[in-house]
């Protein structure tokens, strides 16, 4: 068999679908529950709007994480001369920054609602809060490290059909 069928780029492919959906699908995960809780804050004390926003942002870092893996496996992407090696490593890549987002996104949520809903009756919750969203952050960090060096792993290879 050749080491580079002509199916080869659907792995790939799909890869790229993988990452950007998987992640986004977090983040829109983590904007909504996060958007319950400010909704609820805002009813109570409008004035904490503005501060109760970081889990929202957080949670959108979260797809662009997943945007920046889609762009660079999708730029070495080729119709020809594209092994089934990098195929599989794409796809794993973009399975590992899609399933680490949304995970992220989902701790990001889950998080912000409830010390959201907290912040409106203790202010000192603020800071506890936004270290927790930290670490939930570097979830998916870890998926888009892992992806970028697999992906630098794939074209360097070296492979040629």
């Amino acid at each position: 068999m050749s080491l580079c069928p002509p199916f080869a780029p659907f792995f790939g492919f799909a890869g790229v679908a993988s990452a950007m959906v998987f992640s986004t699908v977090g983040a829109a995960f983590g904007t909504s529950k996060a958007g319950i809780g400010i909704a609820g804050l805002g009813t109570f004390k409008p004035e904490l709007i503005m501060k109760s926003l970081i889990p929202v942002v957080m949670s959108g870092i979260i797809a662009v994480y997943g945007l920046v893996v889609s762009v660079l496996i999708a730029g070495s992407l080729k119709p020809t001369d594209y092994s089934l090696f990098a195929g599989f490593i794409h796809l794993g890549a973009g399975l590992a920054c899609g399933f680490t987002g949304m995970a992220a996104g989902y701790a990001i949520g889950l998080v912000g609602d409830s010390c959201v809903r907290a912040y409106v009756h203790e202010s000192k919750v603020f800071v506890a809060m936004v270290l927790i969203l930290i670490f939930a952050e570097v979830l998916g960090l870890y998926g888009l490290i892992v992806a970028l060096i697999m992906n630098t792993r794939a074209t360097a290879t070296g492979f040629t059909c």
